[in-house]
């Protein structure tokens, strides 16, 4: 296999790992995809000698509990059984136990399971679902989060109030101000927020204070909460409640001070905004542990969702907020502190990876640990890093290295026997000139069961974002295998305007979506079809979701020549309309130049709706009929124009899909859908015999009845 000079790292898992071709090879399917087991709560034990990690058993499983796994030993105890899974694992301070959130009292409440045996036993008792918690390393108090009616003084009250809703005869909704629905749910009066409880010297907790009570708007999230390593105060993002939420990313970090808070209702809670100059986002607070410092992410740009985040830190003595790293043009999405408060870990995408990096926030300087395929969920304990990883042909598993970036282990096979006789797509990474002859780079992936000589069709997979990437990943919605698997070969090209080569080269697309990214994947194609011969250039079909899908509307009317057949999942069609019926509106006013009225010619310009007089090209349009981000009628408006035009087409709903599709049933029947309509035009025998042999679907429920 060839290999970028770049990226010589990558050899550690050759970019080719694929198992060899044998007789006995079995296709990758759908069903074997939700069939994996998957990795949650990771955790590594304070003094890195245990592992603690849950394992659901299937996509739609309900075994699904907590296993320990000795670093040293490799060896792997179940922990859990009880029908209720397990998840929101935190290791107590010394180790020895594990908290966690269960249902297995019939709500969600917070249960702690000693690791030198015997039985869990519940902590809280609180009248309403937990839906996450953190607690401080004296284990004295625990900060968690709950949906409830702001305004209401008791937890009580909030139970009280669902049930007066229950039982009202009318059925309406009322709004005030934006934004009114978010992804796949219509907002209402109950939000998410932080609460904290100390811990009693006996019995259960029974009693917490919410420390936003009037708030009308929600927490970040319980991963966006942070207590001093003394318990003293806590740090946490949110958005505060304004008019304008709709349309700014103004997140920000508050600071409580803990001292004389308690669980009684007439609590004064005192809330500092500790990011309040700094207009654009601000999230995942971490402090040092030896306290001194603050370290977070932010971003400068006000209303642009893929601003670079930058970090910042806090000297929480001097009060001095200092920017670390500067000229690293990396947007950061995880950050750690090290043991000795001396160094912070981040993990960044990076060249088609999301790679660790360690980084000196006195000097600045940025050194790369691992760089190969897609890291996350960084533990650290003294030189060792735990963190898990997956790549395009090898979903996630737990792997440790050493902070000096030596010492690479692999600690968990998870799926071992269900991958024994699979055989995936060989991939490789590969680069070329595209826009203004500047390097962009993408990755192709043969066919499973390759034959050299043979030609191939191509699926060429254009993510959607804009600002992403079809990186060095293993998918569980957009998967390449499954497309190898069904003889294609492959191709993803990171356009202008993806994410992991530069904040310049992420902006570039702003003001430019069918500019720029349409001649990156004209050149691409043209490129890759013409230096491996075993993708045939002349019979290829292009797909894409959301921006993708976009994409797709847009090659209808400005590359209408190029493919046998599209597929559009979700798809902006009419840029006006969907400005005026999408939730997040920071995103289309950044990227378009401002609101509708404001920047017409943008909405205009490159508007797919308004090029149909040259669409030609046959058509699969799929969408989610509970999609807020890209609602139902922009995929109507496309059917309608290419049923109008005598284009063939094909129009796939989900009533109970948002912009993604979840549902392990529901995706089985949108790769068979997808996979038949591939065949149709590509005429790929393995394709339409694989899809035919697993279309086990009723047909009733494909035409929506």
């Amino acid at each position: 296999m060839k290999k970028l000079s770049s990226l010589a790292g990558l050899s550690l898992i050759s970019l080719a790992t694929g198992l060899a071709a044998s007789a006995s090879a079995e296709i990758f399917t759908v069903e074997s995809l939700n069939n994996l087991n998957q990795l949650h709560d990771v955790k590594l034990s304070p003094d890195g000698n245990t592992l603690v990690y849950g394992l659901k058993k299937g996509t739609v499983s309900k075994d699904n509990h907590l296993y320990r796994q000795d670093i040293k030993s490799g060896k792997v105890q179940q922990l859990t059984s009880h029908q209720q899974g397990e998840y929101n694992v935190v290791f107590s301070s010394d180790g020895q136990s594990l908290y966690f959130l269960s249902g297995r009292s019939g709500s969600s409440q917070i249960w702690q399971l000693p690791l030198t045996g015997g039985e869990a036993r519940q902590i809280t008792d609180l009248a309403l679902d937990i839906n996450g918690f953190t607690l401080s390393e004296d284990e004295k108090t625990f900060a968690l989060t709950m949906t409830v009616k702001p305004g209401c003084q008791t937890l009580k009250c909030t139970r009280d109030a669902r049930e007066a809703d229950s039982k009202k005869k009318h059925n309406v909704r009322t709004y005030d101000q934006l934004m009114v629905r978010h992804w796949d749910t219509w907002l209402n009066e109950y939000k998410e927020h932080l609460f904290v409880a100390s811990k009693p010297e006996s019995g259960l907790i029974k009693n917490a204070t919410d420390i936003m009570p009037d708030w009308q708007g929600d927490i970040a999230g319980i991963g966006e909460v942070s207590f001093h390593p003394q318990g003293t105060s806590l740090v946490f993002s949110a958005k505060q409640p304004a008019k304008d939420n709709a349309w700014t990313t103004n997140f920000d970090l508050f600071e409580l001070d803990l001292a004389g808070v308690s669980s009684a209702a007439d609590t004064e809670v005192k809330l500092t905004n500790i990011t309040a100059d700094n207009k654009a986002w601000d999230a995942a607070p971490v402090f040092s542990p030896n306290g001194r410092f603050l370290a977070y992410k932010a971003m400068s740009t006000p209303g642009y969702e893929s601003d670079k985040f930058s970090i910042r830190v806090r000297d929480n003595v001097t009060g001095q907020v200092k920017d670390i790293a500067k000229q690293w043009d990396r947007s950061v999405k995880e950050l750690k502190f090290s043991d000795d408060s001396r160094s912070l870990f981040a993990t960044a995408q990076d060249v088609g990876q999301k790679s660790i990096f360690a980084i000196n926030p006195e000097f600045g300087d940025v050194r790369n640990v691992y760089n190969v395929g897609s890291s996350g969920d960084l533990s650290i304990a003294g030189d060792l890093i735990v963190f898990t990883r997956h790549t395009l042909n090898s979903p996630k598993d737990v792997f440790a290295i050493n902070s000096d970036g030596y010492g690479f282990k692999q600690l968990t096979d998870i799926n071992k026997d269900k991958l024994a006789d699979i055989q995936f797509g060989d991939y490789e990474q590969f680069s070329f000139k595209g826009w203004n002859n500047e390097t962009v780079h993408g990755y192709w992936m043969k066919p499973a069961n390759f034959e050299q000589g043979k030609k191939y069709p191509v699926a060429y997979l254009v993510h959607g974002g804009p600002q992403g990437s079809f990186g060095n990943m293993f998918h569980y919605r957009w998967n390449a295998q499954l497309w190898a698997a069904q003889g294609y070969g492959v191709v993803m090209v990171d356009f202008h305007g993806s994410t992991g080569y530069g904040q310049a080269f992420t902006d570039s697309i702003a003001r430019d979506w069918g500019g720029k990214p349409l001649e990156d994947l004209q050149k691409g194609l043209a490129y890759i079809t013409e230096n491996q011969k075993w993708l045939d250039g002349d019979n290829a079909c292009a797909l894409g979701a959301s921006y993708g899908g976009y994409m797709m509307n847009w090659i209808a009317g400005n590359w209408p020549d190029r493919f046998k057949c599209l597929i559009n999942h979700a798809g902006l069609f009419d840029m006006p309309s969907f400005y005026t019926s999408t939730e997040e509106l920071w995103f289309p006013e950044h990227d378009m130049g401002g609101p509708l009225w404001q920047g017409s010619e943008d909405y205009n310009k490159f508007n797919p709706a308004a090029f149909v007089n040259n669409w030609q090209t046959p058509t699969l349009v799929i969408q989610g009929e509970l999609d807020y981000r890209v609602p139902y009628a922009q995929s109507l408006g496309a059917f309608t124009t290419l049923q109008r035009k005598g284009i063939d087409s094909r129009l796939v709903v989900f009533p109970g899909e948002d912009h993604h599709i979840r549902n392990p049933d529901n995706l089985i029947v949108w790769y068979q859908e997808v996979f038949n309509w591939l065949a149709r035009y590509t005429g790929n025998a393995n394709a339409d015999s694989a899809a035919r042999s697993a279309d086990k679907a009723d047909k009733s429920t494909l035409a929506g009845k």
